[in-house]
């Protein structure tokens, strides 16, 4: 089983900043698009289909610029939870090198109360792939 998600992205004009590179806070929202397709590829085989996510934390290290015309290779998958947390990984890739490094903690909504609701800490060992 492999709880990895990926995509690709090609670098066009409208993700690159006044420094000719991505803009930083493009990777932070390509972190959120990768998170939610992930979560509508799963849920369906979870005990929480109708529930949504919340970011409660992030961190981000970038480690190289990406240029306009590139191709990002990004990655995502989700580490045991911790508590009500959920731990995300995200790791965006140019040429196999690995160019931003994220940390990320998700809460899980319960959409009819609108409450935080906890998960099984085995939950992640259910999914089939």
């Amino acid at each position: 089983m492999s709880l990895i998600y990926q995509k690709q992205i090609k670098v066009t004009e409208e993700y690159i900043d006044q420094n000719n590179h991505v803009n930083n806070v493009q990777y932070v929202s390509w972190m959120e698009e990768i998170a939610g397709e992930h979560w509508d590829f799963v849920k369906e085989r979870t005990p929480y289909p109708e529930d949504i996510w919340m970011l409660l934390d992030h961190h981000i290290q970038y480690k190289k610029q990406v240029y306009l015309g590139e191709i990002i290779t990004i990655k995502t998958y989700p580490k045991p939870p911790e508590g009500i947390k959920q731990p995300r990984k995200v790791e965006f890739y140019c040429n196999d090198k690995l160019v931003v490094d994220s940390d990320t903690l998700w809460v899980l909504i319960d959409i009819k109360t609108q409450r935080i609701k906890r998960l099984e800490s085995d939950w992640l060992d259910k999914l089939n792939f």
